[in-house]
């Protein structure tokens, strides 16, 4: 357990990762997490990131901070990006391992794999194809994020892991209307549709594509289990150049399916239809989990009951 005068800072608390690990880590740590407001800390400066580090006697870190998004949002804003991205990483990872912190845990994507990887995609399948172009700049940054925490421990011993999500959703998510990824977006889409009585609506893509889903909930008990894994049984596990950690569902889903999955959970009875014109992304992407299920760590949350605890969220804190 981690030293009572020590403190566990979480990058991102105010997100949706972020805010479900300082949820879980609040029963039993509440004394010892560390927050600060992005207005008050600009993880992308490295001098204001260097300061804070060594000011606060940081002893782990759950790297959730990023900028996050779309289809849409993605290929608008590469460079956007890839430069935040690597920038709060890079000042992060640094200045954790200056300033001693002996644990962090970095919170990456399973958009890191290529496009076109074997099913279900398994840790070894990183950098053994082309990646999906919509969002490149983004699985870069992360795959760079990957190499940062393996280059540390390799050089300086320290004990920095990687942890692979598959997609995610709950409470917390972006529910933006172009900047959101599938599920909020979807919800926002239909219960608009509920209260505007919208006989029909049309969804980007064919439907086709395959695609796996994660309660943000069940990501949060994956990173504090990870995180806390006795070391030698995790470093048995990994070689020191291919160390990250797959977590998911274990199963997909048509987003066809997915959409009329979430019109019942909205309760929106009117025509879905696709737009063949618009750009699927990749057409499956199913993780192997076996490694981590390995570690004892197992999902609890199916995907319809945590819809619905995703859509109540949304119904409570949104009153467009």
């Amino acid at each position: 357990m981690i030293e009572a005068d020590k403190k566990i800072y979480i990058a991102g608390h105010n997100g949706m990762v972020g805010s479900a690990i300082l949820r879980q880590l609040s029963k039993t740590h509440s004394k010892q997490i560390l927050t600060i407001e992005s207005k008050d800390l600009d993880l992308t400066n490295q001098e204001e990131v260097n300061s804070f580090f060594n000011k606060n006697n940081i002893s782990e870190v759950y790297l959730a901070a990023a900028k996050v998004g779309g289809i849409y949002a993605n290929d608008t804003n590469p460079a956007e990006f890839i430069y935040n991205n690597i920038m709060i990483q890079a000042n992060v990872i640094n200045a954790a391992y200056q300033s001693g912190a002996r644990k962090l845990l970095f919170l990456g994507s399973s958009c890191i794999y290529p496009r076109e990887a074997s099913q279900p995609m398994a840790e070894n399948a990183l950098l053994k194809g082309e990646l999906e172009p919509t969002n490149e700049p983004y699985a870069i940054a992360k795959i760079a994020g990957i190499k940062m925490c393996e280059s540390y421990n390799r050089q300086y011993n320290t004990d920095y892991r990687s942890l692979m999500p598959t997609n995610l959703y709950g409470p917390f998510d972006n529910f933006h209307p172009q900047n959101s990824h599938v599920i909020p977006a979807l919800i926002r889409r239909f219960h608009e549709a509920v209260l505007n009585k919208r006989k029909s609506i049309t969804i980007w893509g064919t439907g086709n594509p395959l695609r796996e889903f994660l309660h943000v909930d069940d990501l949060a008990s994956a990173a504090i289990h990870l995180m806390h894994l006795e070391k030698g049984l995790y470093s048995s596990s990994i070689k020191p150049q291919q160390s990250h950690i797959n977590v998911g569902s274990g199963s997909d889903l048509k987003i066809e399916d997915l959409s009329r999955l979430i019109a019942k959970v909205v309760h929106y009875t009117g025509k879905i239809t696709f737009d063949s014109s618009m750009p699927d992304g990749a057409p499956k992407k199913l993780m192997d989990t076996s490694l981590m299920n390995s570690f004892g760590w197992k999902q609890k949350i199916n995907l319809e009951q945590g819809l619905k605890d995703t859509y109540n969220w949304y119904l409570e804190n949104h009153n467009e």
